[in-house]
């Protein structure tokens, strides 16, 4: 169910780079591939086939983005470009366009799973540590994968997790808690803070020292 939830919540970080990037040395999963499936997946699933402009709209890109990569996949072979109705060009998922889809779901599932077990690993070590600390509540801060994984975890010492904190996910739930605003850091009561959002950590460390919570209660993920 986790691999499920991480699967779209990472291509969707497709909709937001659309530009190209060198190739990944290790052969994960790099922007350009999530890219290509997030446009095999548009295009292969959706109800009507989508031209240039709705892909646009879709991933909050610009037209000139989507026009520049999907000429790329075009000259792959991955979609056929038809102008059926007249005057309206869309793009058709081509067999070897599925297949590519299937490849990289695959190799993104794969590498989700080994993201999962390590980061697994070091949070659970991470919590036997504070525990042996005498830590007896945290806080998280930010409600995404690594918090979900962190939570997961957690449910395995004797840590409680007070709240999770991530403004732009107020009101959704983690855990049985429901996702509040930084702004009630200030207000509750916890031993540590754990920093388990994508955003730069020292952005967080500002707005966190701006509530007057000291470093020495925050912890920041390798």
């Amino acid at each position: 169910m986790w691999l499920l939830r991480a699967y779209a919540r990472v291509t969707h970080q497709a909709e937001l780079c659309l530009y190209f990037p060198v190739q990944s040395e290790n052969g994960d999963v790099n922007h350009q591939d999530l890219r290509t499936l997030r446009l095999l997946e548009e295009i292969g699933n959706a109800e009507f086939q989508p031209s240039q402009r709705d892909l646009a709209r879709k991933l909050d890109v610009s037209l000139g983005l989507v026009n520049s990569f999907v000429k790329r996949l075009v000259q792959k072979g991955y979609f056929k470009v038809t102008t059926i109705p007249r005057n309206r060009m869309t793009y058709v998922l081509t067999p070897k366009g599925a297949t590519e889809k299937t490849r990289l779901t695959y190799k993104y599932v794969q590498q989700s799973y080994r993201f999962y077990k390590e980061a697994r690993q070091k949070l659970y070590s991470l919590f036997q540590r504070l525990s042996e600390d005498g830590v007896k509540e945290i806080v998280f801060y930010g409600a995404g994968d690594v918090a979900e994984i962190a939570a997961i975890c957690l449910e395995e010492t004797l840590i409680r997790l007070v709240a999770v904190v991530d403004d732009s996910r107020v009101g959704e739930y983690l855990m049985g808690l429901t996702v509040q605003n930084t702004g009630i850091l200030g207000s509750l009561g916890f031993d540590r803070i754990l920093v388990t959002t994508a955003k730069p950590h020292t952005d967080v460390l500002q707005d966190i020292q701006e509530l007057g919570i000291g470093r020495e209660q925050v912890i920041v993920l390798e």
